[in-house]
């Protein structure tokens, strides 16, 4: 595989949106700041992923050091994922996002069909 960050735009904005662009990059992450989360509770949190995209998604975060992940030798095998600093540093930028779609919700008279940001920032303890 190439290396990620050759990849990346050398535009400050550019390469941010990069790095958290896809449907569920921002979704996947949100669900880690709570801590860590195994794949079939990240599936259950985000039911309209296909396993193929959210484990996609998650290496591509992994590349990026958004995500890192833990593999425990056990029988079964059990895998965690948790946010690194890194990602819990975009908490802020996704709670916006998270209101600003709210507000915009409430522009568009559809605040209806949304649920509520259940954002809190995340404790850097839970950091990788």
């Amino acid at each position: 595989m190439a290396d990620p960050m050759k990849r990346l735009p050398a535009q400050p904005v550019e390469r941010a949106l990069k790095v958290i662009s896809g449907r569920w990059k921002a979704i996947i992450l949100y669900q880690l700041f709570d801590g860590p989360r195994r794949l079939t509770e990240l599936r259950r949190l985000v039911p309209a992923i296909t396993q193929k995209v959210l484990i996609q998604q998650l290496r591509e975060m992994e590349e990026h050091g958004l995500v890192s992940r833990e593999i425990f030798r056990q029988l079964p095998p059990r895998v965690d994922y948790r946010a690194t600093a890194l990602g819990l540093s975009l908490a802020p930028v996704i709670g916006a996002l998270c209101e600003w779609g709210r507000h915009h919700a409430a522009d568009q008279d559809e605040l209806d069909r949304l649920s509520e940001c259940r954002f809190r920032p995340p404790e850097r303890s839970q950091a990788a």
